[in-house]
């Protein structure tokens, strides 16, 4: 499946963006933090007509996916040499400029407590210091409870690449710190922007009660 959404290599260099913009987080989040201190897919619930998305349960985190977007489990993302702090991603299977928008959760161990609202500035502030950053808005979504800012920025992590457009909303579920970013061209249509953020508003780290092997 993968092959088929990735053509051409894609596939390998939209996961390498986005373990790269996790890697400089993870480079300067231990510093940031300090000082602000001072998926196999399982399960279907249920579709909602108003966003026209699907619910499932990816083993680890929860999301409604609408019709276009697929689920890239750890197996697949094991074959693209994707780091294991990638849990999971998801990617639309309609191009935009030859790109096909991808949205990867990554997890970080962390050594402390720390709140999701600091765990969320801590990465806001780690990801300006990446080449070709510039911040473009922020929205806000809800995670199992929590109103979180969704970071909407430009950035040229990888040299040699343009410049792109990234949505990232972090959050912490126990001793783990979770950052979802999607990846697009810096154009990108409303129709895709929602369905983007129906995605990373959707996200739950909370498993179902029950749930319906596919």
């Amino acid at each position: 499946m993968v092959d088929a959404l990735f053509p051409a290599g894609r596939s390998f260099f939209v996961l390498q963006v986005l373990s790269s913009i996790m890697t400089s987080v993870r480079r300067f989040s231990p510093l940031v933090l300090l000082l602000s201190l001072s998926l196999a897919a399982c399960g279907s619930g249920s579709s909602s007509s108003a966003t026209q998305c699907q619910t499932y349960w990816f083993d680890q985190v929860g999301a409604c996916l609408p019709t276009a977007w697929k689920l890239l489990d750890r197996s697949e993302l094991n074959q693209r040499g994707v780091p294991e702090d990638v849990i999971i991603a998801f990617q639309s299977d309609t191009s935009v400029s030859g790109q096909f928008p991808t949205i990867s959760v990554t997890r970080e161990p962390l050594s402390t407590v720390v709140t999701p609202a600091d765990y969320s500035d801590a990465t806001m502030r780690s990801v300006a210091v990446l080449p070709g950053y510039k911040l473009i808005d922020q929205k806000k979504v809800t995670i199992d409870g929590v109103s979180l800012p969704v970071h909407v920025f430009f950035a040229q992590p990888v040299s040699g690449e343009p410049q792109r457009r990234f949505l990232q909303v972090s959050t912490v579920v126990g001793q783990n710190g979770y950052a979802i970013t999607a990846l697009t061209p810096l154009t990108v249509s409303s129709a895709l922007e929602s369905d983007i953020l129906t995605i990373l508003g959707s996200i739950t780290f909370i498993a179902p009660e029950t749930t319906t092997t596919k």
